[in-house]
């Protein structure tokens, strides 16, 4: 179905090649991408984004490493189950019995023993220093990590496209309305040469005053014109800077060359739009969680050692020192089907992501096809517009000079200039309209190269 849709997208008329040309210097508007490149806040964003997902990359590599740990407790108690020992029972009647042999005291009576089961005043502090040697879900924490790494990257990318799209159709929108401005201030000079002529003709008694009372009253319209053009003007000019994070009235530079320059259309499909790229990672990242549920067969052996010290508080010394090495085993055959269900859902995100990568191909398909052909659409109508503007300013330079005579009404001449300012304004936009469509072709198939822009 898309195949078509595709071929369409990349086919470009022997018309639109004629009107095609190489543009490979930089200039204003590339600068103008890098100031963006280098302040724009959203993009100040994403990279923060990326940077954290780094960390978290460091950070679980980290967990392949030793831990090393210092671990001390301290109990005092009274009270609770005691064990009963008898040594007086036991040792009286040989100690009187010694006693009696030896004529002697040198053998003591013995009371009986009870010993609490709860250590009173007891401590117990130690350095352990620990080392996973078989962990599958930290493998493969890590392989994810390293993919979200990926998918932010992509992020990244995707919006610095956005914003040279949003730089280019603002830059050319900015022209076209300080463009629009100077056109109805030609159209009020004109105007005013009218009202000159008028009144020279009223004096020399051609015309009467309903010729100058028109030409005022265009004269206050055209004034309008102004207004609305002067603040169309600024906020293009505002919403211009907004997006390169300057003064919202900061100057902007214009070059008139950018609009003849012709680029010839990427010959490239939707394969390098990073929003794939976005879709591939996480593709990649669910596939590798659902390996890791299934991991929960692998058991888990970690190592340590403990150097530390026990014994009755303020007692430090050999007999309280002592090392411990071990090593600990972890090994689930059975949670009641808990890893079943987590592996299920870890496969179902996986279908997921998988039919959402389906659905964003055909759309990125549907907009590069959309885009060409309004560019080639822009791209006729800008021819149209110019010969429109040339046979305008033919039919107003013969009206104006038949008005001179005297043989034509001031209404039929005032329609001629309208259709020129008219036919002026269509020019431009058109101008205007063929880099932005061009700017839309170039982000659908993600054509500029933002790597040799990066700050």
């Amino acid at each position: 179905m898309y195949t078509s849709i595709k071929k369409g997208a990349l086919l470009i008329s022997p018309m639109l090649l004629f009107f095609l040309q190489t543009f490979a210097q930089q200039n204003i508007l590339d600068e103008y991408i890098q100031v963006a490149f280098h302040n724009n806040k959203g993009l100040k964003s994403q990279q923060f984004e990326l940077t954290r997902s780094m960390l978290a990359l460091q950070e679980a590599r980290s967990l392949f490493g030793p831990n090393v740990a210092v671990l001390g407790s301290y109990t005092k108690s009274k009270g609770g189950r005691t064990i009963d020992f008898p040594i007086g029972d036991l040792m009286n009647p040989v100690y009187s019995s010694l006693n009696q042999l030896t004529n002697s005291h040198q053998f003591p009576t013995l009371s009986n023993v009870s010993f609490q089961l709860n250590p009173e005043n007891f401590y117990d502090a130690k350095v352990r220093a620990s080392l996973p040697l078989i962990n599958a879900e930290i493998y493969y924490n890590q392989k994810i990590k390293q993919q979200q790494i990926s998918q932010q990257q992509a992020a990244l990318n995707v919006y610095k496209r956005e914003l040279v799209k949003d730089i280019k159709s603002a830059y050319f929108q900015y022209y076209q309305a300080f463009q629009s401005v100077d056109i109805y201030r030609n159209a009020m000079l004109l105007i005013n040469e009218n009202i000159r002529i008028n009144e020279s003709m009223v004096k020399n008694g051609v015309r009467n005053n309903t010729a100058v009372y028109r030409a005022r009253t265009e004269q206050e319209k055209i004034i309008s014109d102004i207004n609305q053009a002067e603040n169309n003007r600024r906020n293009a000019q505002a919403y211009f800077n907004f997006l390169l994070n300057r003064d919202l009235e900061s100057d902007i530079t214009l070059d008139s060359t950018l609009l003849g320059i012709r680029v010839a259309l990427p010959a490239k499909d939707i394969n390098g739009r990073e929003e794939l790229q976005q879709y591939k990672s996480a593709t990649t990242a669910y596939q590798l969680n659902e390996k890791m549920q299934r991991s929960y067969l692998i058991p888990k052996l970690n190592t340590f050692v403990d150097l530390g010290s026990q014994g009755a508080m303020a007692h430090f010394n050999q007999d309280t020192r002592y090392y411990l090495i071990g090593v600990n085993l972890e090994w689930n055959i059975f949670s009641s089907n808990k890893q079943k269900y987590r592996i299920q859902q870890a496969s179902n995100q996986v279908h997921e992501i998988v039919n959402e990568t389906a659905k964003t191909q055909d759309a990125l398909e549907l907009q590069l096809y959309q885009t060409t052909q309004n560019y080639q659409t822009a791209l006729a109508n800008m021819q149209a517009a110019k010969s429109q503007l040339a046979f305008s300013e033919k039919y107003y330079r013969d009206q104006l000079k038949v008005y001179k005579e005297g043989q034509l009404l001031y209404l039929e001449l005032l329609d001629a200039q309208n259709q020129l300012t008219q036919a002026q304004l269509k020019n431009t936009i058109a101008l205007a309209a063929v880099q932005t469509a061009y700017a839309a072709v170039e982000r659908a198939v993600a054509g500029y190269d933002i790597n040799d822009h990066q700050q």
